[in-house]
């Protein structure tokens, strides 16, 4: 395939997010249970403890619980943010289309890459003002330079030459709970995995390109800047079932 010129004229602000707004953590909601609770949880007191210098507000996980109670399939989003005293906290819970969890390669990612210099950095901020609007049903895909950063929702992992790649968490990424689950999911199936640096023409060369997310799982990623990624293949299926079985599965990752 050949390099398509890489789409970055919709530029951010290089501001950087607004402390005050707070952090925020988005789960799965499978059966009335939140998924991989302890691990969001742990990476939210992460965040806060060391933004504010606060702990997680006591009972926070079991209202967390309590929330997410009634939903088949849904997403649930906790937001903490500083009030002067402590930690307010918000929760909002909704319907999760059954076609986007684990989606198919109709329903996958159509990506458009976006400069965003250094990142979004480690924390979930909940000011996303750093994202520009795109158009209807494409995901901003973050680059910094010529390096693949990560889409705004979701981490990034291409095939090359039969190794599975991902660009480290070094500070510009957000570690996300779901990457760690396919970088698991992929020792145990003896699936190579490398963290280093991946670009747009790599993507593009790629013969497999997914997305991992918290909500959708291992998602398909159609296309970049308009031109068409590979088809999803042996490998991303079987990451995605054997990380679909762990959320659903395994009472100790909830």
């Amino acid at each position: 395939m050949e390099p398509v010129e890489q789409n970055t004229s919709a530029m951010p602000s290089r501001r950087q997010a607004d402390p005050s707004e707070g952090v925020f953590e988005t789960l799965l909601i499978a059966a009335g249970e939140p998924i991989e609770l302890p691990a969001h949880l742990a990476r939210l007191g992460a965040s806060v403890a060391e933004l504010y210098g606060m702990a997680l507000p006591e009972g926070l996980g079991d209202e967390a619980a309590e929330r997410s109670r009634g939903h088949a399939l849904g997403r649930l989003r906790i937001v903490l943010a500083p009030d002067g005293t402590g930690l307010r906290r918000s929760f909002a819970a909704e319907e999760v289309d059954p076609r986007d969890h684990f989606p198919a390669w109709e329903h996958g990612a159509a990506l458009q890459a976006i400069e965003c210099r250094g990142g979004l950095g480690r924390h979930k901020w909940a000011d996303r003002r750093r994202l520009p609007a795109l158009p209807e049903g494409a995901l901003p895909l973050l680059v910094d330079g010529d390096q693949v950063l990560e889409a705004s929702r979701a981490n990034v992992f291409a095939l090359l030459d039969g190794a599975l790649v991902t660009p480290a968490a070094d500070g510009r990424v957000l570690p996300g709970i779901a990457r760690a689950g396919v970088i698991a999911a992929a020792g145990e199936l003896g699936i190579a995995v490398a963290e280093h640096p991946l670009s747009c023409e790599e993507l593009q060369a790629a013969d497999e390109v997914f997305l991992t997310g918290s909500v959708r799982g291992v998602e398909p990623a159609r296309s970049l800047d308009g031109a068409a990624l590979p088809r999803s293949g042996q490998i991303s299926r079987q990451l995605g079932d054997a990380l679909r079985r762990s959320w659903l599965s395994a009472p100790a990752t909830r």
